[in-house]
């Protein structure tokens, strides 16, 4: 029988992934991911590795970090991988209460964006640029809808509003030199 890993911290995974802003998190069926380490998920190669070095809650906290398992290139799932080590490291300077707090506000705006501007076709988008881009960025994307749409919610004016706020946050990513694209796995 396979044990079940549990982990305190489901919405930031062992690795550096924020599962709290992943499409798969967001989807509203009963088979929804509970994030990293959270109930009904398998262990990964990564929560096994953690386990084998005295059960560290994420990579950065292991004294052999940054390893061989963790400096190799990974391609894009669900949710990019390319800001995990960035992510981190940043966990690691200023404290996981403050990360989170961050994860939080991100989150907050992503479900703004979901409930509001998601025609059916911008989920994947939404959750890469606010996973992608900083917080401020994601703000002033939510702030500039607000003012341009007015802080009621119209659902006649939902596909305009997704539009616009693709648009924007294509703008930021150019702005900071960030691919909104997923990067999948080449094919050798």
């Amino acid at each position: 029988m396979k044990r079940e890993y549990r982990r305190s911290e489901p919405l930031f995974s062992q690795c550096g992934l924020n599962c709290g802003l992943c499409p798969m998190y967001h989807i509203r069926e009963e088979s929804h991911c509970p994030g990293c380490g959270g109930p009904g998920r398998p262990s990964c190669p990564i929560l096994r590795c953690a386990g084998e070095h005295g059960g560290v809650e994420f990579c950065s906290l292991c004294p052999d970090w940054p390893c061989q398992r963790y400096v190799q290139e990974q391609a894009d799932s669900f949710i990019p991988h390319r800001n995990a080590r960035r992510d981190l490291e940043t966990v690691k300077r200023v404290g996981l209460e403050h990360y989170r707090e961050t994860l939080g506000k991100k989150m907050e705006g992503l479900r703004f964006l979901l409930e509001r501007c998601n025609d059916g076709r911008r989920k994947s988008l939404f959750c890469t640029a606010v996973n992608l881009l900083e917080l401020e960025d994601v703000e002033a994307v939510i702030a500039r809808l607000e003012e341009e749409f007015g802080p009621e919610y119209s659902p006649e004016e939902q596909k305009e509003r997704g539009s616009r706020a693709a648009e924007l946050f294509r703008e930021r990513a150019q702005t900071r030199g960030v691919s909104l694209k997923l990067e999948r796995q080449r094919k050798p």
